[in-house]
C-alpha cells in the first residue's frame, strides 16, 4: 500500500482544524481537493477516519488511533527532505572530533548540545586521544577537528588556534601512597617515586615535562583516564586534569602540594590545512573559538590554507 503524503497531510490538518474548509485554507488548496484526499486515504486504509457532522469533523476511534502514526510519517518525511537538502548543499553526513581529556567536560557537553540542536541528523563520532595522537588523527583525515593541550610546535600541515578554555592540571597519587602523607612535596621527593606519563610524548609537551623522571622509573599509558587508574592503584604519581579527577577519580586520589601547582594549560583546536572544512566542522570551529582572547589566536583561522 502506497499512501499519498498529500492524503496524510490533508488528514492531519483536517483533524487539527476540525473542518475540511479550514484545512484547505491552511494548506492553500481547494476544499474539494482536501475532501478527495481524505476520502482516498480512507479508501486505501479501509477505515472511516471522520464522523462528518453539520458543523465540525469528529475523529472516529480508529481515526484518533491512526492520527499519531500519520503525524510520525509526515515528520519523518520532513526530516528526510531537510537532511537531503543539507547534504545537497555540501553539509557532511558525519563529523569526527578527536578529544583530549584536558578539554573541560562542561564545555564539551555544551558544544554537543548545540551540535545536536543545530544538526539533529548528523552522525557524530568522538575519539579520545592525547597530544601527538590527536594531531595524527587530524593529519590522516581520521578526525575533522582535534582538541588538545597546546603544543610548542605543530607540523606544517596542521593549522591551530587557541580556544577560550584552559585545562587545570594537578599532581596526584593514591591516598595510600607514601607521598600522600606529606603536607607538601619537592622535586626531590617526586624523583624517589615512579612517574606515570602519557605514552605519546615523543614530539609533545606535557604539564609535567619539567619535573623529575624518577630515575627512569616510568610507566606510561595512551590517555589520562588510564593514567588516573594507574595512579589510583598506587603505581606512582601523575600530572592529571583536575576536573577529570573530580568527575572520575572516585575519591581515590590525593592532590600533592608543590610550588607552581596546579597549573593552567592552554587548549588548542587543530585541523588539517590539506582538507577544506565543510559546514558542520566550520561551524563547530567557530563556536570553539568564540570568546577567545586575541593573543590566544596564534593562527588566523582559514578554512583552507
Amino acid at each position: 500500500m502506497n499512501l499519498s503524503p498529500d492524503s496524510l497531510q490533508a488528514f492531519a490538518q483536517a483533524a487539527s482544524c476540525g473542518s475540511l474548509s479550514a484545512a484547505a485554507r491552511r494548506l492553500g488548496k481547494s476544499q474539494s481537493t482536501i475532501s478527495e484526499a481524505v476520502a482516498r486515504l480512507e479508501l486505501d486504509l479501509g477505515i472511516e477516519l471522520f464522523e462528518r457532522g453539520p458543523r465540525r469533523l469528529q475523529l472516529t476511534e480508529a481515526g484518533s488511533s491512526l492520527l499519531a502514526h500519520a503525524e510520525e510519517v509526515l515528520a519523518a518525511s520532513d526530516r528526510l527532505t531537510r537532511h537531503a537538502a543539507n547534504l545537497a548543499a555540501g553539509q557532511e553526513a558525519k563529523l569526527t572530533l578527536a578529544l583530549s581529556d584536558a578539554y573541560q567536560p562542561k564545555q564539551y557537553q555544551a558544544r554537543l548540545v548545540e551540535l545536536d540542536q543545530r544538526f539533529p541528523d548528523l552522525e557524530f563520532e568522538c575519539l579520545i586521544a592525547e597530544h601527538a595522537d590527536v594531531l595524527d588523527l587530524v593529519n590522516q583525515g581520521r578526525a575533522h577537528l582535534g582538541l588538545l593541550a597546546a603544543q610548542p610546535n605543530y607540523p606544517p600541515d596542521i593549522a591551530h588556534a587557541g580556544v577560550a578554555a584552559n585545562a587545570e592540571f594537578g599532581l596526584f597519587v593514591a591516598r595510600e601512597h607514601p607521598l600522600a602523607r606529606q603536607k607538601s612535596v619537592t622535586n626531590e621527593d617526586l624523583a624517589n617515586w615512579r612517574v606515570l606519563r602519557l605514552s605519546s610524548v615523543a614530539s609533545s609537551e606535557t604539564p609535567a615535562d619539567d619535573l623529575p623522571g624518577s630515575g627512569g622509573r616510568c610507566w606510561s599509558a595512551p590517555d589520562y583516564l588510564l593514567l588516573q587508574e594507574m595512579a589510583a592503584l598506587g603505581f606512582g604519581w601523575a600530572a592529571l586534569p583536575r576536573e577529570l579527577v573530580t568527575n572520575h577519580g572516585g575519591g581515590l586520589l590525593q592532590e600533592l602540594q608543590l610550588p607552581g601547582w596546579p597549573r593552567h594549560v592552554p587548549v588548542d583546536v587543530a585541523w588539517s590545512r590539506q582538507r577544506e572544512l565543510r559546514p558542520v566542522a566550520a561551524w563547530l570551529l567557530g563556536r570553539l573559538l568564540e570568546g577567545t582572547a586575541p593573543q590566544r589566536e596564534r593562527n588566523a583561522v582559514h578554512l583552507r590554507s
